[in-house]
Protein backbone atom coordinates (compact mmCIF):
# COMPACT_ATOMS: atom_id res chain seq x y z
CA UNK A 1 0.00 0.00 0.00
CA UNK A 2 1.25 3.69 -0.36
CA UNK A 3 0.39 5.51 2.73
CA UNK A 4 0.64 8.68 1.72
CA UNK A 5 -2.03 8.61 -0.75
CA UNK A 6 -4.24 6.02 1.91
CA UNK A 7 -7.55 7.41 3.34
CA UNK A 8 -8.49 5.87 6.72
CA UNK A 9 -11.43 3.68 5.70
CA UNK A 10 -9.87 2.01 1.83
CA UNK A 11 -6.56 1.48 3.97
CA UNK A 12 -8.22 -0.92 6.54
CA UNK A 13 -9.70 -2.74 3.43
CA UNK A 14 -6.11 -3.76 2.62
CA UNK A 15 -4.36 -4.33 5.77
CA UNK A 16 -3.15 -7.84 6.55
CA UNK A 17 -6.17 -8.21 9.71
CA UNK A 18 -8.74 -7.44 7.40
CA UNK A 19 -7.31 -9.63 4.69
CA UNK A 20 -7.75 -12.70 6.96
CA UNK A 21 -10.43 -11.45 8.61
CA UNK A 22 -12.23 -12.01 5.23
CA UNK A 23 -10.45 -15.47 4.97
CA UNK A 24 -11.70 -16.55 8.13
CA UNK A 25 -15.44 -14.86 6.95
CA UNK A 26 -15.45 -17.62 4.08
CA UNK A 27 -14.26 -20.40 5.86
CA UNK A 28 -17.00 -19.66 8.56
CA UNK A 29 -19.67 -19.60 6.36
CA UNK A 30 -18.69 -22.54 4.10
CA UNK A 31 -18.23 -24.62 7.05
CA UNK A 32 -21.73 -23.75 8.02
CA UNK A 33 -23.11 -24.04 4.69
CA UNK A 34 -21.80 -27.33 4.43
CA UNK A 35 -22.85 -28.73 7.86
CA UNK A 36 -26.39 -27.59 6.52
CA UNK A 37 -25.66 -30.34 4.05
CA UNK A 38 -24.54 -33.07 6.66
CA UNK A 39 -21.16 -32.46 5.55
CA UNK A 40 -19.59 -30.97 8.58
CA UNK A 41 -20.61 -31.53 11.98
CA UNK A 42 -22.84 -28.63 13.15
CA UNK A 43 -21.13 -28.67 16.39
CA UNK A 44 -17.34 -28.20 14.53
CA UNK A 45 -18.73 -25.16 12.48
CA UNK A 46 -20.33 -23.20 14.94
CA UNK A 47 -17.11 -23.54 16.62
CA UNK A 48 -15.18 -22.54 13.58
CA UNK A 49 -17.46 -19.46 13.18
CA UNK A 50 -17.28 -18.60 17.03
CA UNK A 51 -14.09 -19.67 18.64
CA UNK A 52 -12.29 -19.52 14.76
CA UNK A 53 -9.51 -16.33 15.30
CA UNK A 54 -5.98 -15.03 14.42
CA UNK A 55 -3.06 -12.66 15.08
CA UNK A 56 -1.17 -11.20 12.03
CA UNK A 57 1.92 -11.90 14.09
CA UNK A 58 1.23 -15.81 14.71
CA UNK A 59 0.24 -16.30 10.67
CA UNK A 60 3.73 -14.10 10.44
CA UNK A 61 5.80 -16.56 11.94
CA UNK A 62 4.25 -19.57 11.25
CA UNK A 63 4.66 -18.55 7.03
CA UNK A 64 8.02 -17.52 7.85
CA UNK A 65 8.49 -21.52 8.38
CA UNK A 66 6.37 -23.19 6.28
CA UNK A 67 6.30 -20.14 3.44
CA UNK A 68 2.42 -20.53 2.41
CA UNK A 69 -0.03 -18.27 3.70
CA UNK A 70 -2.88 -20.27 3.77
CA UNK A 71 -1.76 -22.90 5.51
CA UNK A 72 -0.15 -20.39 7.69
CA UNK A 73 -3.58 -19.23 8.79
CA UNK A 74 -5.63 -21.93 9.24
CA UNK A 75 -2.84 -23.14 11.64
CA UNK A 76 -3.59 -20.20 13.37
CA UNK A 77 -7.53 -20.21 13.49
CA UNK A 78 -7.04 -24.45 14.41
CA UNK A 79 -4.66 -23.53 17.67
CA UNK A 80 -7.96 -20.44 18.34
CA UNK A 81 -10.44 -23.38 17.99
CA UNK A 82 -8.53 -25.41 20.38
CA UNK A 83 -10.56 -28.75 19.81
CA UNK A 84 -9.04 -30.73 17.41
CA UNK A 85 -12.04 -32.63 16.93
CA UNK A 86 -13.63 -28.91 15.69
CA UNK A 87 -10.63 -27.47 14.08
CA UNK A 88 -9.93 -30.49 11.95
CA UNK A 89 -13.11 -29.36 9.78
CA UNK A 90 -11.07 -25.66 8.77
CA UNK A 91 -11.22 -25.43 5.37
CA UNK A 92 -12.86 -28.86 4.59
CA UNK A 93 -13.03 -29.72 0.44
CA UNK A 94 -11.55 -26.45 -0.13
CA UNK A 95 -8.26 -25.47 -2.07
CA UNK A 96 -6.23 -22.35 -0.96
CA UNK A 97 -7.48 -19.76 -3.76
CA UNK A 98 -11.56 -20.96 -3.18
CA UNK A 99 -10.58 -19.22 0.31
CA UNK A 100 -8.08 -16.56 -1.59
CA UNK A 101 -9.92 -15.62 -4.43
CA UNK A 102 -13.65 -15.72 -2.79
CA UNK A 103 -12.85 -13.37 -0.04
CA UNK A 104 -11.19 -11.05 -2.59
CA UNK A 105 -14.14 -10.64 -3.74
CA UNK A 106 -15.44 -9.42 -0.51
CA UNK A 107 -12.66 -7.13 -0.17
CA UNK A 108 -13.14 -5.08 -3.44
CA UNK A 109 -16.66 -5.62 -2.92
CA UNK A 110 -16.12 -2.89 0.38
CA UNK A 111 -13.33 -1.15 -1.82
CA UNK A 112 -15.67 -0.80 -3.91
CA UNK A 113 -18.93 1.09 -1.87
CA UNK A 114 -16.31 3.50 -0.81
CA UNK A 115 -15.06 4.25 -4.59
CA UNK A 116 -18.80 4.34 -5.59
CA UNK A 117 -19.44 6.95 -2.90
CA UNK A 118 -16.62 8.65 -3.76
CA UNK A 119 -17.89 9.20 -8.07
CA UNK A 120 -21.29 9.80 -7.06
CA UNK A 121 -19.82 12.94 -4.31
CA UNK A 122 -17.58 14.51 -7.27
CA UNK A 123 -20.51 14.30 -9.66
CA UNK A 124 -22.92 15.92 -7.40
CA UNK A 125 -20.00 18.90 -6.86
CA UNK A 126 -19.73 19.17 -10.38
CA UNK A 127 -23.32 19.33 -11.34
CA UNK A 128 -23.94 22.02 -8.93
CA UNK A 129 -20.87 24.33 -9.99
CA UNK A 130 -22.25 23.54 -13.92
CA UNK A 131 -25.25 25.28 -12.72
CA UNK A 132 -23.42 27.71 -10.98
CA UNK A 133 -21.67 29.13 -14.18
CA UNK A 134 -24.13 27.42 -17.08
CA UNK A 135 -23.49 31.15 -18.55
CA UNK A 136 -20.50 32.33 -17.55
CA UNK A 137 -18.93 33.15 -21.23
CA UNK A 138 -15.86 31.41 -22.03
CA UNK A 139 -13.42 30.97 -25.31
CA UNK A 140 -13.50 28.01 -26.32
CA UNK A 141 -10.18 26.71 -27.54
CA UNK A 142 -9.44 23.78 -29.96
CA UNK A 143 -5.57 22.54 -30.63
CA UNK A 144 -4.89 25.41 -27.26
CA UNK A 145 -5.65 28.56 -29.91
CA UNK A 146 -9.08 30.37 -29.31
CA UNK A 147 -12.12 28.70 -31.15
CA UNK A 148 -15.65 29.49 -30.65
CA UNK A 149 -17.38 30.84 -27.38
CA UNK A 150 -18.32 28.54 -24.60
CA UNK A 151 -19.16 28.76 -21.03
CA UNK A 152 -17.48 27.62 -18.00
CA UNK A 153 -21.01 25.73 -16.78
CA UNK A 154 -20.47 23.34 -19.94
CA UNK A 155 -17.04 22.48 -19.10
CA UNK A 156 -18.58 21.29 -16.31
CA UNK A 157 -21.25 19.65 -17.22
CA UNK A 158 -19.09 17.93 -20.04
CA UNK A 159 -17.12 16.69 -16.92
CA UNK A 160 -20.04 15.67 -15.08
CA UNK A 161 -21.79 13.27 -17.74
CA UNK A 162 -18.79 11.83 -18.00
CA UNK A 163 -18.39 10.86 -14.62
CA UNK A 164 -21.97 9.27 -14.87
CA UNK A 165 -20.64 7.03 -17.53
CA UNK A 166 -17.78 6.66 -15.46
CA UNK A 167 -20.46 4.71 -12.64
CA UNK A 168 -22.02 3.17 -14.77
CA UNK A 169 -18.53 1.32 -15.92
CA UNK A 170 -17.87 0.83 -12.58
CA UNK A 171 -21.04 -0.31 -11.40
CA UNK A 172 -21.11 -3.03 -14.12
CA UNK A 173 -16.89 -3.38 -13.40
CA UNK A 174 -17.92 -4.10 -9.33
CA UNK A 175 -20.52 -6.21 -10.25
CA UNK A 176 -19.05 -8.56 -12.69
CA UNK A 177 -16.41 -9.24 -9.69
CA UNK A 178 -18.92 -9.99 -6.87
CA UNK A 179 -18.15 -13.50 -7.59
CA UNK A 180 -16.75 -16.10 -5.41
CA UNK A 181 -15.46 -20.08 -6.48
CA UNK A 182 -14.97 -22.68 -4.28
CA UNK A 183 -14.74 -25.34 -7.06
CA UNK A 184 -11.48 -27.00 -6.14
CA UNK A 185 -7.93 -27.40 -7.44
CA UNK A 186 -8.93 -27.09 -11.10
CA UNK A 187 -12.20 -25.66 -10.90
CA UNK A 188 -14.20 -29.41 -11.81
CA UNK A 189 -16.32 -29.96 -7.94
CA UNK A 190 -13.71 -32.63 -7.12
CA UNK A 191 -14.67 -32.46 -3.56
CA UNK A 192 -17.62 -30.17 -2.96
CA UNK A 193 -20.18 -29.64 -5.49
CA UNK A 194 -21.85 -27.00 -7.36
CA UNK A 195 -25.20 -26.64 -4.65
CA UNK A 196 -22.33 -26.23 -1.93
CA UNK A 197 -20.89 -23.61 -3.65
CA UNK A 198 -24.00 -22.24 -4.08
CA UNK A 199 -25.11 -21.99 -0.66
CA UNK A 200 -21.86 -20.65 0.31
CA UNK A 201 -21.37 -18.00 -1.58
CA UNK A 202 -25.04 -16.96 -0.92
CA UNK A 203 -24.05 -16.73 2.59
CA UNK A 204 -21.57 -14.21 2.03
CA UNK A 205 -23.91 -12.10 -0.33
CA UNK A 206 -21.87 -13.75 -3.84
CA UNK A 207 -22.13 -14.98 -6.66
CA UNK A 208 -20.88 -18.04 -7.72
CA UNK A 209 -18.78 -18.09 -11.17
CA UNK A 210 -20.38 -20.05 -13.87
CA UNK A 211 -17.31 -21.79 -14.75
CA UNK A 212 -13.39 -21.64 -13.26
CA UNK A 213 -10.06 -23.37 -13.11
CA UNK A 214 -8.48 -22.85 -9.32
CA UNK A 215 -8.94 -19.36 -9.86
CA UNK A 216 -11.20 -16.77 -10.95
CA UNK A 217 -10.99 -15.82 -14.10
CA UNK A 218 -8.63 -13.02 -14.19
CA UNK A 219 -11.05 -10.84 -17.16
CA UNK A 220 -12.70 -9.95 -14.28
CA UNK A 221 -9.87 -8.27 -12.34
CA UNK A 222 -8.66 -6.73 -15.81
CA UNK A 223 -12.11 -5.28 -16.52
CA UNK A 224 -12.18 -3.86 -12.88
CA UNK A 225 -8.93 -1.92 -12.87
CA UNK A 226 -8.88 -1.14 -16.47
CA UNK A 227 -12.62 0.27 -15.32
CA UNK A 228 -10.43 2.70 -12.57
CA UNK A 229 -8.06 3.51 -14.96
CA UNK A 230 -10.71 5.18 -17.33
CA UNK A 231 -12.04 6.65 -14.19
CA UNK A 232 -8.74 8.52 -13.27
CA UNK A 233 -7.88 9.00 -17.08
CA UNK A 234 -11.17 11.47 -16.55
CA UNK A 235 -9.66 12.91 -13.53
CA UNK A 236 -6.56 13.58 -15.41
CA UNK A 237 -8.69 15.35 -17.88
CA UNK A 238 -10.11 17.62 -15.44
CA UNK A 239 -6.80 18.05 -13.80
CA UNK A 240 -5.00 19.12 -17.18
CA UNK A 241 -8.04 21.60 -18.07
CA UNK A 242 -7.28 23.13 -14.63
CA UNK A 243 -3.51 23.33 -15.04
CA UNK A 244 -4.09 25.11 -18.39
CA UNK A 245 -6.64 27.58 -16.99
CA UNK A 246 -4.32 28.52 -14.21
CA UNK A 247 -1.29 29.25 -16.49
CA UNK A 248 -0.68 32.85 -15.87
CA UNK A 249 -1.34 34.09 -19.46
CA UNK A 250 -4.70 32.83 -19.19
CA UNK A 251 -5.76 32.64 -15.34
CA UNK A 252 -9.47 32.15 -16.13
CA UNK A 253 -10.11 30.20 -13.04
CA UNK A 254 -7.26 28.49 -10.17
CA UNK A 255 -6.82 25.89 -7.45
CA UNK A 256 -7.47 26.94 -4.39
CA UNK A 257 -4.56 28.51 -2.43
CA UNK A 258 -4.84 28.91 1.29
CA UNK A 259 -3.72 32.35 3.05
CA UNK A 260 -0.49 30.01 4.73
CA UNK A 261 0.38 27.84 1.63
CA UNK A 262 3.60 28.96 0.19
CA UNK A 263 3.96 27.82 -3.97
CA UNK A 264 7.94 28.03 -4.18
CA UNK A 265 10.40 27.84 -1.56
CA UNK A 266 12.55 30.41 -4.11
CA UNK A 267 9.51 32.62 -5.76
CA UNK A 268 7.06 34.24 -2.83
CA UNK A 269 4.60 34.60 -6.01
CA UNK A 270 3.62 31.32 -7.16
CA UNK A 271 0.64 29.61 -6.81
CA UNK A 272 1.01 26.33 -8.62
CA UNK A 273 -1.68 23.93 -9.66
CA UNK A 274 -0.16 21.39 -7.11
CA UNK A 275 -3.17 19.28 -6.46
CA UNK A 276 -3.99 18.85 -10.52
CA UNK A 277 -0.46 17.76 -11.15
CA UNK A 278 -0.48 15.56 -8.33
CA UNK A 279 -4.05 13.62 -9.72
CA UNK A 280 -2.17 13.67 -13.62
CA UNK A 281 0.78 11.92 -12.07
CA UNK A 282 -1.06 9.43 -9.98
CA UNK A 283 -3.31 8.52 -13.31
CA UNK A 284 -0.26 7.35 -14.79
CA UNK A 285 0.41 4.89 -12.05
CA UNK A 286 -2.85 3.74 -12.65
CA UNK A 287 -2.86 3.50 -16.14
CA UNK A 288 0.13 1.35 -16.16
CA UNK A 289 -1.67 -0.74 -13.19
CA UNK A 290 -4.40 -2.24 -16.08
CA UNK A 291 -1.22 -3.06 -18.28
CA UNK A 292 -0.53 -5.30 -15.63
CA UNK A 293 -3.68 -6.46 -14.82
CA UNK A 294 -4.36 -7.36 -18.79
CA UNK A 295 -0.49 -9.56 -18.90
CA UNK A 296 -2.79 -11.49 -15.72
CA UNK A 297 -5.50 -12.72 -18.05
CA UNK A 298 -3.29 -15.38 -19.72
CA UNK A 299 -2.37 -17.99 -16.90
CA UNK A 300 -0.97 -21.59 -17.63
CA UNK A 301 -3.24 -24.14 -17.79
CA UNK A 302 -5.63 -24.60 -15.28
CA UNK A 303 -3.18 -21.78 -12.87
CA UNK A 304 -0.48 -20.29 -12.18
CA UNK A 305 0.51 -17.88 -9.56
CA UNK A 306 2.26 -15.15 -12.08
CA UNK A 307 -0.78 -12.95 -11.20
CA UNK A 308 -0.79 -13.41 -7.36
CA UNK A 309 2.38 -11.32 -6.61
CA UNK A 310 1.30 -8.40 -8.85
CA UNK A 311 -2.19 -8.31 -7.69
CA UNK A 312 -0.93 -7.57 -4.18
CA UNK A 313 0.27 -4.52 -5.68
CA UNK A 314 -2.17 -3.54 -8.20
CA UNK A 315 -5.71 -4.33 -6.67
CA UNK A 316 -4.72 -2.34 -3.62
CA UNK A 317 -3.07 0.13 -4.93
CA UNK A 318 -5.74 0.87 -7.95
CA UNK A 319 -8.34 1.15 -5.22
CA UNK A 320 -6.78 3.33 -2.86
CA UNK A 321 -5.96 5.67 -5.30
CA UNK A 322 -9.45 5.95 -7.15
CA UNK A 323 -10.44 6.59 -3.50
CA UNK A 324 -7.93 9.42 -3.03
CA UNK A 325 -7.64 10.83 -6.31
CA UNK A 326 -11.71 11.47 -6.46
CA UNK A 327 -11.75 13.22 -2.60
CA UNK A 328 -8.83 15.40 -4.24
CA UNK A 329 -10.39 15.74 -7.18
CA UNK A 330 -13.96 16.57 -5.67
CA UNK A 331 -12.36 19.30 -3.12
CA UNK A 332 -10.53 20.93 -6.37
CA UNK A 333 -13.62 21.24 -7.88
CA UNK A 334 -15.70 22.58 -5.15
CA UNK A 335 -13.06 25.24 -4.03
CA UNK A 336 -11.68 26.60 -7.18
CA UNK A 337 -11.80 29.74 -7.33
CA UNK A 338 -13.41 31.16 -11.11
CA UNK A 339 -12.52 34.33 -12.42
CA UNK A 340 -15.31 35.23 -15.33
CA UNK A 341 -14.27 38.72 -15.98
CA UNK A 342 -10.72 37.65 -16.93
CA UNK A 343 -12.82 35.11 -19.08
CA UNK A 344 -14.71 37.30 -20.82
CA UNK A 345 -11.48 39.30 -21.43
CA UNK A 346 -9.84 36.42 -22.65
CA UNK A 347 -12.41 35.91 -24.94
CA UNK A 348 -12.67 39.81 -26.42
CA UNK A 349 -8.98 39.81 -26.43
CA UNK A 350 -8.70 39.09 -30.08
CA UNK A 351 -11.00 41.82 -31.11
CA UNK A 352 -13.94 39.34 -32.48
CA UNK A 353 -11.93 37.19 -34.53
CA UNK A 354 -13.39 33.80 -32.65
CA UNK A 355 -16.88 35.04 -34.77
CA UNK A 356 -15.07 34.76 -38.09
CA UNK A 357 -17.12 31.32 -38.37
CA UNK A 358 -20.17 32.93 -37.74
CA UNK A 359 -19.32 36.32 -40.30
CA UNK A 360 -18.67 33.55 -42.76
CA UNK A 361 -22.10 31.63 -42.75
CA UNK A 362 -23.53 35.27 -42.44
CA UNK A 363 -22.53 36.19 -45.61
CA UNK A 364 -23.02 32.61 -47.36
CA UNK A 365 -26.44 33.15 -46.19
CA UNK A 366 -26.22 36.69 -47.44
CA UNK A 367 -25.92 34.67 -51.09
CA UNK A 368 -22.10 34.92 -51.55
CA UNK A 369 -20.32 31.50 -52.48
CA UNK A 370 -18.97 29.85 -49.39
CA UNK A 371 -15.57 29.87 -50.94
CA UNK A 372 -15.69 33.63 -51.79
CA UNK A 373 -16.82 34.45 -48.39
CA UNK A 374 -14.07 31.95 -46.90
CA UNK A 375 -11.32 34.01 -48.66
CA UNK A 376 -12.65 37.20 -47.96
CA UNK A 377 -12.81 36.65 -43.91
CA UNK A 378 -9.92 34.71 -43.46
CA UNK A 379 -7.78 37.43 -45.55
CA UNK A 380 -9.04 40.24 -43.12
CA UNK A 381 -8.62 38.05 -40.07
CA UNK A 382 -5.15 37.14 -40.79
CA UNK A 383 -4.19 40.52 -41.38
CA UNK A 384 -5.94 41.75 -37.95
CA UNK A 385 -3.90 38.84 -36.73
CA UNK A 386 -0.84 40.03 -37.69
CA UNK A 387 -0.87 43.83 -37.46
CA UNK A 388 -2.82 43.38 -34.16
CA UNK A 389 -5.71 45.01 -35.43
CA UNK A 390 -9.83 44.58 -34.07
CA UNK A 391 -11.05 42.42 -36.82
CA UNK A 392 -14.58 43.59 -35.67
CA UNK A 393 -13.22 47.24 -36.77
CA UNK A 394 -11.73 46.21 -39.59
CA UNK A 395 -14.50 44.41 -41.13
CA UNK A 396 -16.92 46.79 -41.00
CA UNK A 397 -14.77 48.94 -43.07
CA UNK A 398 -15.31 46.48 -46.12
CA UNK A 399 -17.42 46.90 -49.09
CA UNK A 400 -18.04 43.14 -49.94
CA UNK A 401 -19.44 43.06 -46.54
CA UNK A 402 -21.31 45.65 -45.68
CA UNK A 403 -23.24 45.85 -48.93
CA UNK A 404 -24.71 42.40 -47.71
CA UNK A 405 -24.59 43.12 -43.91
CA UNK A 406 -26.28 45.94 -42.30
CA UNK A 407 -24.43 47.85 -39.12
CA UNK A 408 -27.24 45.24 -37.23
CA UNK A 409 -26.57 42.27 -38.81
CA UNK A 410 -22.82 42.80 -38.39
CA UNK A 411 -23.24 43.35 -34.91
CA UNK A 412 -25.48 40.11 -34.58
CA UNK A 413 -22.42 38.29 -36.13
CA UNK A 414 -20.15 39.12 -33.10
CA UNK A 415 -23.04 38.64 -30.46
CA UNK A 416 -21.37 35.55 -28.08
CA UNK A 417 -25.22 35.65 -26.57
CA UNK A 418 -26.29 34.09 -30.01
CA UNK A 419 -23.61 31.75 -30.11
CA UNK A 420 -24.56 30.25 -26.89
CA UNK A 421 -28.32 30.37 -27.23
CA UNK A 422 -28.38 26.58 -27.00
CA UNK A 423 -26.61 25.81 -23.50
CA UNK A 424 -29.86 25.79 -21.77
CA UNK A 425 -30.77 22.99 -24.34
CA UNK A 426 -27.47 21.12 -23.61
CA UNK A 427 -28.17 21.24 -20.07
CA UNK A 428 -31.58 19.88 -19.96
CA UNK A 429 -30.33 17.02 -22.22
CA UNK A 430 -27.63 15.96 -19.68
CA UNK A 431 -29.64 16.68 -16.89
CA UNK A 432 -32.93 15.21 -18.34
CA UNK A 433 -31.36 11.92 -19.47
CA UNK A 434 -29.87 11.31 -16.27
CA UNK A 435 -33.38 11.75 -14.30
CA UNK A 436 -34.64 9.34 -16.68
CA UNK A 437 -32.35 6.63 -16.85
CA UNK A 438 -32.17 6.82 -12.69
Amino acid sequence: MIPRYTRPAMGRIWSDDNKYRCWLTVEAAASQALARFGLVPQEAADAIRDKGDFTVDRINAIEAEVKHDVIAFTTTVAEHIGNPEHSRWLHYGLTSTDVVDTAQALQIREASAIIRDGIVSLSEVLKRRAIEFKNTPIIGRTHGIHAEPSTFGLKLLLWYSEMRRNLTRFDAAAEDLRVGKLSGAVGTFGHLKPEHEEAICAELGLKPADIATQVLQRDRHAAYISTLAVLASTLDKIATEIRHLQRTEVREAEEFFSEKQKGSSAMPHKRNPITSEQISGLARVMRSNAQTALENVALWHERDISHSSAERVIIPDSTILADYLLAKTTNLIDKLLVYPARMLKNLESTGGLVFSGQLLLDLAESGMSREDAYRLVQGHAMNSWKNELVFRDEIAKVPEITARLSPEKLAHAFDYNRQLANVDAIFERVLKRRQTSV
